[in-house]
C-alpha cells in the first residue's frame, strides 16, 4: 500500500471512528470532550503514527518498550503528541519505560510502581500511571486483581514522582464479535464501580481507560474516559506469527 494510500485509509477511518463517537456520546448524554480517543500504534510502522498526527491525532498507545524505542526517533518532534505504555512492563524495562513514555497505563503490582517511581524521581519528573485490573478469567490478561486494589493504592501513596490517575482492564476476547459491546459491558460497569469507590482514598484517580475497536460505543454508555483503537484505525497488523485470538485482543 502507498503511503498516500495508507494516510487517506486513517483519515476515513478516523472520521468514521469520530462520528461513532459522537453519537454515542449524544446517546449517554455526554460531552464527547470527556472522551479521549488513543490510537495503538503497536506492531504498526512509525509511518503510521506520523500519518495518524498529521489527520489530527496526539495520544498513542504502545505495548512494548523495545518496540516503541525504535520508533521513537522518527516520532519524537511531533508537536502535542503524547506516547502511553499500555502493554505489560517487566522490571528490568523500567526505567526505559519512564524514559520513553509520558504515561505508563499498564501498572499491576507494587514492585513496578517502586521502580518506575524511582526511575521518575532520576528523571526529576512527576510520571501518571494508570492502574489494570484484571477482571477477565484468561491467563493471557494481566492486571492486579480487584481485592488487591485497595492495599495497592494505599501503598503507591508514598510514591511521590508517581500520579495515579485512573483504572485499565481489558474484557475478555468475546465469544460474538457482533456483540462484543454486550458481552464487555458488565466488566466495563465493574471497573467504574471500582474506580468509584476508590475515589476517596484517592481522588486523582477519576480516569477509565476500556474500550477498543470492537466495543468502544458500550464503554462509552459505562463511563470510559478513554478509548483505545488500533484495528478500525489502522487496519489489521501483520504479526510474526499467528497470536491466540485473546492476546490479539490484548489491547487492540
Amino acid at each position: 500500500m502507498s503511503s498516500e494510500l495508507a494516510a487517506s485509509l486513517i483519515a476515513t477511518n478516523l472520521a468514521r471512528i469520530r462520528d461513532k463517537i459522537a453519537a454515542t456520546c449524544r446517546r449517554a448524554s455526554r460531552a464527547e470532550s470527556e472522551v479521549a480517543l488513543m490510537a495503538v500504534s503497536k506492531m504498526h510502522p512509525a509511518e503510521a503514527i506520523l500519518d495518524a498526527h498529521a489527520a489530527g491525532l496526539r495520544l498513542f498507545g504502545e505495548n512494548r518498550v523495545q518496540e516503541f524505542a525504535e520508533k521513537s526517533p522518527a516520532v519524537a518532534h511531533l508537536a502535542g503528541a503524547e506516547f502511553h505504555l499500555i502493554g505489560p512492563l517487566q522490571s528490568n524495562k523500567t526505567t526505559r519505560a519512564a524514559e520513553l513514555f509520558h504515561a505508563i497505563d499498564s501498572v499491576d503490582s507494587l514492585k513496578i510502581a517502586t521502580r518506575l517511581n524511582a526511575a521518575a524521581q532520576a528523571l526529576k519528573k512527576n510520571l501518571p500511571i494508570l492502574l489494570e485490573v484484571k477482571l477477565s478469567h484468561e491467563e493471557s490478561k494481566h492486571g492486579t486483581a480487584p481485592a488487591e486494589l485497595p492495599a495497592l493504592l494505599e501503598a503507591l501513596a508514598p510514591l511521590e514522582s508517581l500520579i495515579p490517575s485512573g483504572l485499565m482492564t481489558v474484557p475478555p476476547w468475546p465469544a460474538d464479535l457482533d456483540n462484543a459491546g454486550e458481552e464487555a459491558r458488565p466488566y466495563f460497569r465493574e471497573l467504574r464501580r471500582l474506580r468509584d469507590a476508590s475515589l476517596p482514598v484517592c481522588p486523582t484517580l477519576t480516569q477509565l481507560s476500556m474500550g477498543m475497536s470492537n466495543d468502544f460505543a458500550a464503554a462509552i454508555e459505562e463511563g470510559s474516559t478513554c478509548i483505545r483503537i488500533g484495528t478500525a484505525l489502522f487496519g489489521k497488523r501483520v504479526y510474526p506469527e499467528p497470536p491466540s485470538t485473546t492476546n490479539q485482543a490484548a489491547s487492540d
